[in-house]
């Protein structure tokens, strides 16, 4: 995915909520610009966002740092931040660094 492209929101219609998807390959030069993706939809009026994990499909500690850096920017904010569509690792990695999804 394009430099350009990272963190594209789009509407849940569903839901009625953002979502902020998390693109792969992820770098910790990426997390910054998805915390500041994530504080522009709260700007915006959204006090629910949910990011979506599927692209992540190598579970690794950047994706951790990227899901403990999005919820610190969502509570921060005032928001809140649901995490869907992780995969198996990065559920077990997260829980592991105390960082489980519920």
């Amino acid at each position: 995915m394009p430099r350009g492209l990272i963190g594209v929101e789009v509407t849940d219609p569903a839901e009625q909520q953002p979502v902020l998807v998390v693109p792969a390959p992820l770098t910790l030069a990426d997390v910054p610009l998805l915390c500041e993706r994530l504080r522009v939809l709260y700007g915006g009026g959204a006090r629910e966002v949910v990011c979506d994990l599927a692209a992540l499909t190598r579970a690794d500690l950047v994706a951790v740092e990227a899901v403990a850096r999005l919820r610190l920017t969502a509570r921060r904010a005032g928001g809140n931040v649901r995490m869907r569509n992780a995969g198996a690792g990065l559920v077990a990695l997260l829980e592991l660094a105390g960082l489980g999804l519920d």
